[in-house]
């Protein structure tokens, strides 16, 4: 006879934990964002219904990479545009119509202008999808009934719990000291 093992409940475990802290005025979000940044902070971002001036800088972001793949898509477009043409029309098949060359750069330009349109406009989007991490089909801050308006009225400064410096204690401390209207910490149960 094997003895059986007792039915225990199972321990959950939380993931994507954060903080959310709600403010009335854009300036007390950027602050917020300020302190943070100043704490030293990288996990963390601001949700407001409008573009806040200055708040990339309160919040130490650099410029986007998103210009550098496009320009690598562009050129890579314009390359394959060329190589495409260079091989099928001077090389794989070359023809002799009327004394012309086989290879020639002014009959090349419009479809190495239409793959470098079409090489950068896709490696912008999927660079910028991927740079977001999109799609991303549901978030814990989602969860909050607070968070509704953050399209209409309200300022918000979430801290998500994978950041090195979190603690439940010392992010509610510092978020606290930023005089918010709410804080709620939000929690995924998996």
């Amino acid at each position: 006879m094997s003895a059986e093992k007792p039915n225990l409940p199972k321990k959950t475990m939380t993931r994507n934990a954060l903080y959310l802290a709600e403010f009335s005025e854009p300036g007390a979000c950027l602050h917020a964002a300020e302190r943070l940044r100043d704490a030293g902070y990288k996990s963390f971002d601001a949700h407001t219904p409008y573009p806040v001036h200055g708040m990339d800088k309160a919040m130490g972001l650099g410029d986007s990479k998103l210009g550098w793949i496009t320009l690598a898509c562009g050129l890579t477009g314009v390359t394959a545009g060329w190589a495409m043409m260079w091989w099928m029309n001077g090389v794989d098949y070359a023809l002799v119509i009327g004394g012309k060359p086989p290879y020639s750069l002014p009959s090349q330009i419009p479809i190495m202008f239409e793959l470098t349109v079409l090489f950068s406009c896709l490696g912008t989007v999927f660079g910028m999808l991927g740079m977001n991490k999109l799609p991303r089909h549901n978030h814990p801050i989602f969860e909050s009934d607070r968070f509704a308006g953050c399209t209409d009225d309200k300022f918000f400064v979430s801290v998500a719990a994978d950041d090195p410096k979190f603690s439940v204690e010392k992010t509610k401390a510092l978020l606290e000291s930023c005089s918010p209207d709410g804080i709620e910490l939000l929690k995924e149960e998996i």
